[in-house]
């Protein structure tokens, strides 16, 4: 598994292009909206988000693995890297799904959120794959913050010392007696991952290389 250094964690790629600045402002209008509507309820919050945060690397997967089909390329390990990212947001899902249910108007927005998340970001990297890349690291930096910012929620009281489902136990391989601030933990280095892997493509894409030249 691959581990992020702790300075490193907090890492912003600044925008290069007008694209890039666009793919920002939707990740911060995003980010607002979400705030709007679940408040201090950060558990169901990232219910939602996590429904859409597994939407791009399967796209990306989808329509990298046709373009090595078409053009007849060796797609060096990223169409299983991205595959695994959107197996890692999944597992996100049920970890908390396993802490918080969802209420009847949450499913249904995550049902619309998804729907239209999914052929909008689709369409996207069809016409601009390198924004969308670009894009899907931004929500994987908003996602490190996130996740920071809840973490001092939880020192705040005392879900802190809950203890992590046993499937995130098993997921991450943690200590038997992990809590839910362990399993943030493991959840936040996976998206300060995710951004770097996303911007990385993004930036090979501009470079005019196929892919990066290793995915590590």
């Amino acid at each position: 598994m691959l581990l992020v250094n702790k300075t490193d964690l907090f890492r912003h790629h600044m925008p290069d292009t007008l694209a890039d600045r666009i793919a920002l402002g939707i990740v911060r209008a995003g980010t607002s909206m979400a705030g709007a509507l679940f408040g201090g309820r950060y558990g169901h919050r990232v219910v939602v988000l996590e429904t859409v945060a597994a939407v791009p690397p399967m796209v990306a997967a989808t329509l990298l693995h046709l373009k090595c089909l078409r053009l007849m390329l060796d797609d060096r390990g990223w169409i299983r890297t991205f595959m695994d990212e959107a197996e890692n947001q999944r597992v996100h899902l049920m970890s908390f799904i396993a802490l918080a249910q969802p209420r009847a108007w949450e499913r249904i927005l995550i049902a619309i959120a998804q729907a239209a998340f999914y052929n909008a970001f689709f369409i996207l990297y069809l016409i601009s794959a390198r924004t969308a890349h670009r894009l899907a690291g931004y929500f994987a930096e908003q996602a490190v913050r996130g996740y920071s910012e809840y973490l001092i929620r939880l020192g705040s009281d005392d879900r802190s010392s809950d203890a992590a489902p046993a499937s995130a136990i098993a997921y991450w391989n943690l200590p038997p007696d992990s809590d839910v601030t362990d399993m943030i933990l493991a959840m936040r280095e996976d998206e300060a991952i995710h951004r770097d892997l996303h911007h990385a493509f993004a930036d090979a894409l501009a470079a005019g290389q196929a892919f990066p030249r290793g995915n590590a």
